[in-house]
């Protein structure tokens, strides 16, 4: 059992063979040479361990050096391709949207349904290649060689290319086709022609129109349908990002279900390390030899169980240092995991590894992108406001179309009052000779013509009168005038002085505030004054209460007291009457001011009073004067055309004369000229009857155009606003949209990430389960192990303390203290308590690990031995 319990280590530690247990049981004291020269084999190891170590970090900082430049590189490569990404997808939405603008028609909207498609997919290849998939607008990248790839991607650039050129073509065909018409139109309009070609006219730009609304209705019905397809997509993207949420909470709630699994392992774990410590501090106690002699012929069998007993302390000390050095691995996996973790949890923390980590990057390529996406439709915005001014150019376009209309319309109206004029002639042509035939009737009646003279004479004579009249009234008015002019000016001055009394009264106001500040501080004053009286009685009496010895002092300072308190309270009073004095005159000053104020404002009141009855007057006034003016005017008017009237009656009488003179021949020529004038009026009542009915025609048709023109303006507006409403919604929805897709690609890859971590840590989990099972067992077996050894010993204690006597007590002492050294020399030189368990590769000093990480908490870290600074990557651990 023994020798099987001692192979067991033997084998499993690398650095011990059953040939040196051998000599260390039978060479118990080890020479000082053989201590030098696995120090020096040591330190030749360690040495050439370090040169190993110093090459393979140098690897190490070059493969880094590689990998930055080559992320650098990619880095570039990335950010060009995201620019070039940006500006052909902006150049296609511009020329897109120009085309649906300029009347592209069901060519814009397949473009539209094109592009859209390709923009949203996120592309099926490796991260490194997603933004040339997303330039070549294609899911992979599929070829095997090089020359294959370059020329696969040259063609996708191309058909790209090809695909743009096609879009400009398109917007260069619909933008010439608009010219042509917009040129024909104003040829049209500019030409002079009549009535007709304009009604044509009119009936064309009409169909044209109704076209235009046609094709902006298709484009907003093809512009809904996207909205709908993009509110249904994102309503998807919704739920399921909503879905990911929740399954990301679920997995981080395993997680620290694991965590606190893994947290409670660990502290088995401890707590199995902290009970293999007791045990292994436990020392079984050493007897000592008890005084007597040992009969010679028993000295030959002593030294063979001394040497056994040797064997058997060796072979348990081995034992001991195997399964303390699995306990230490134990310990090192232990903490190799609790140091993942803590990396993990740091990781987590640590915002350097989350600027470094691969979404953050994706998102931070991206974000140049969504800003120069949010610059582009600032952009289009400022564009759409600058097409404002062409929207304004056809506004006015169409003012010259209605302008022409109404171009046209003259000419009709013209007509009209052509013919208005015709009829009034016409009528006048009638009455004049109405008057005519009433003139020779009273010519023939009236032969003495005294009479008709002596009726002038009183007709001039009345018309001086009422001029005289008109003369004397126009006098009044100008005095009247005068008048009103003196009221104002009086106005005027009645108004500066209400501007000086209200002034006047600020100031006193602004007396009265200072006056009731003054008296509000005069009276906080005597309540201070007050209180402090107050406060001298009472010290006062606080020092009337004090008892002295000498009776004389106390009468002095009682006179003395005395004093000061008449002296005091004369001068209080004197204060209060002097305060009494002052507010006294405040008051008084104050109610004289107040006095005062209440003057003034009567005195307002009154100025304002007569300011109102003298604006009052002076608004009557004004009207009787434009009244007056008025009627001077009319009476102005009226002798004008009374004087004219009798000019006229003068010129009349004289053509009388002479129309009587020769009335014989004018009767000739009136029936000859009425005979004629008959006929025309015929003539000219049935032109007016075919005028009239040509000229309804005209207005019926020139009010269907305009209201024709009014509606297709109307939905000329209301539809260009609707699409410019929809592709802004629109655009909205596809920023929208590939957030969310972004969004859900990086939900994706973390809860990837997530569910790798959890399988990782539940691995984790089960090995360090395994692990403790295993642990435990071994315990179990140490145990048993230790119990028996313990009882093995008990054994060989009863033995050597029944073979111990007089000459076997040196020995046995000798023995001891060799044990002794060796536990010295195995223990930690700094506590002497735990094992050495560290070395410390500058100096390789041996020491255990507590006291090197106490040592390592200080600022300064020295070596306990020899004092030589060291750090944190310079402790190893070591078997012993």
């Amino acid at each position: 059992m023994e020798t099987s319990d001692s192979d067991e280590p033997d084998k499993k530690r690398p650095h011990l063979n059953n040939n040196n247990s051998d000599d260390m049981a039978r060479h118990p004291n080890p020479s000082p040479e053989n201590g030098t020269v696995d120090a020096t084999v040591l330190q030749y190891q360690n040495q050439k361990l370090v040169q190993q170590l110093d090459v393979q970090k140098q690897e190490l900082h070059d493969l880094e050096n590689k990998i930055k430049e080559l992320r650098q590189e990619q880095t570039s490569y990335d950010d060009f391709l995201i620019t070039i990404n940006q500006l052909w997808s902006q150049l296609d939405d511009d020329l897109i949207i120009l085309g649906a603008r300029a009347g592209a028609g069901q060519s814009a909207l397949e473009a539209l349904q094109r592009a859209d498609p390709s923009r949203g997919a996120i592309p099926s290849c490796p991260a490194e290649e997603t933004f040339l998939c997303r330039l070549l607008q294609l899911d992979s990248i599929e070829s095997d060689g090089s020359e294959e790839r370059l020329v696969y991607i040259k063609e996708a650039l191309a058909l790209r290319h090809s695909s743009t050129l096609e879009l400009m073509k398109l917007i260069e065909d619909t933008i010439q086709v608009l010219m042509a018409k917009t040129e024909s139109i104003s040829q049209s309009l500019h030409e002079n022609s009549c009535a007709e070609d304009a009604v044509i006219q009119s009936y064309k730009i009409d169909d044209l129109m109704k076209e235009e609304v046609k094709h902006l209705n298709l484009i907003i019905e093809a512009l809904h349908v996207k909205h709908k397809e993009y509110d249904d997509m994102i309503q998807n993207y919704s739920h399921s990002h909503s879905v990911d949420q929740s399954e990301i909470k679920r997995i981080a709630g395993d997680l620290e279900d694991s965590m606190a699994e893994l947290e409670e392992s660990r502290r088995k774990l401890v707590n199995l390390k902290m009970q293999k410590d007791r045990l292994s501090g436990v020392q079984p106690p050493v007897p000592f030899a008890v005084n007597g002699s040992i009969s010679t012929e028993n000295t030959v069998d002593k030294t063979m169980g001394l040497r056994d007993l040797k064997d058997s302390i060796e072979e348990a000390k081995i034992l001991a240092s195997d399964r303390l050095s699995e306990l230490q691995e134990a310990q090192e996996d232990n903490s190799t995991l609790s140091k993942q973790l803590q990396d993990l949890q740091n990781e987590l923390k640590d915002s350097k590894y989350i600027y470094t980590s691969r979404p953050y990057t994706l998102l931070n390529d991206q974000l140049p992108y969504w800003k120069s996406e949010v610059e582009r439709f600032r952009s289009l915005i400022d564009s759409l406001q600058a097409d404002r001014s062409s929207v304004i150019r056809k506004e006015k376009e169409l003012s010259i179309k209605a302008e022409s209309v109404d171009a046209l319309r003259n000419p009709v109206d013209n007509a009209d009052s052509t013919i208005e004029d015709l009829e009034q002639q016409l009528q006048q042509c009638i009455n004049e000779n109405n008057e005519l035939e009433m003139k020779m009737e009273e010519a023939v009646q009236d032969s003495e013509r005294k009479d008709i003279k002596a009726e002038f004479q009183v007709m001039a004579s009345a018309l001086s009168k009422e001029i005289g009249m008109m003369k004397s009234q126009l006098n009044r008015w100008k005095d009247t005038g005068c008048e009103s002019l003196s009221l104002q000016e009086e106005a005027k001055s009645l108004r500066a002085l209400v501007d000086k009394k209200t002034s006047e009264h600020k100031n006193l106001a602004d007396k009265c505030s200072e006056q009731t500040a003054n008296i509000k501080s005069l009276q906080t004053l005597i309540e201070r004054l007050q209180k402090e009286k107050l406060e001298s009685q009472i010290f006062l009496d606080m020092l009337g209460q004090q008892i002295y010895d000498n009776r004389d002092v106390m009468g002095i300072r009682e006179s003395e007291r005395r004093a000061h308190l008449q002296a005091e309270a004369l001068k209080s009073a004197f204060d209060e009457h002097g305060l009494e004095l002052r507010i006294k005159a405040a008051k008084e000053t104050e109610v004289a001011c107040q006095q005062r104020l209440s003057d003034a404002e009567a005195e307002i009141a009154d100025l304002r009073a007569k300011l109102d009855d003298s604006d009052r007057d002076v608004l009557e006034l004004a009207e009787a004067i434009k009244i007056k003016d008025g009627e001077a005017e009319s009476y102005i008017s009226e002798i004008e055309t009374i004087g004219q009237a009798y000019e006229d009656m003068q010129t009349q009488n004289q053509h009388l004369l002479q129309q009587v003179m020769e009335r014989d021949d004018y009767n000739i020529k009136l029936v000859s000229e009425s005979v004629k004038m008959k006929q025309s009026h015929t003539a000219l009542i049935s032109e007016k009857q075919t005028l009239d009915k040509q000229l309804q025609q005209v207005n019926s048709a020139v009010e269907s155009l305009k209201s024709r023109i009014a509606h297709s303006e109307e939905q000329m507006s209301a539809c260009v606003t609707h699409a410019l409403k929809s592709t802004e919604d629109d655009r909205h929805l596809a920023v929208n949209l590939e957030n969310s897709k972004w969004e859900l690609s990086n939900a994706d890859k973390e809860l990837k990430c997530l569910k790798s971590l959890l399988s990782s840590s539940e691995k984790e989990c089960d090995q360090i389960r395994r692990k403790i099972e295993e642990i435990q067992e071994e315990l179990e077996s140490e145990r048993m192990d230790r119990k028996k050894v313990d009882e093995e010993l008990s054994e060989l204690n009863t033995k050597v303390a029944e073979l111990t006597m007089g000459s076997g007590e040196a020995a046995i002492q000798k023995l001891q203290q060799d044990i002794k050294d060796c536990k010295s020399i195995l223990k930690c030189g700094v506590c002497f308590d735990r094992p050495k368990e560290v070395v410390i590769v500058k100096c390789y000093h041996l020491f255990c690990n507590p006291c090197i990480q106490r040592n390592l908490e200080i600022r300064h870290r020295k070596c306990p031995g020899c004092g030589m600074a060291f750090g944190q990557n310079d402790v190893r651990f070591v078997k012993i």
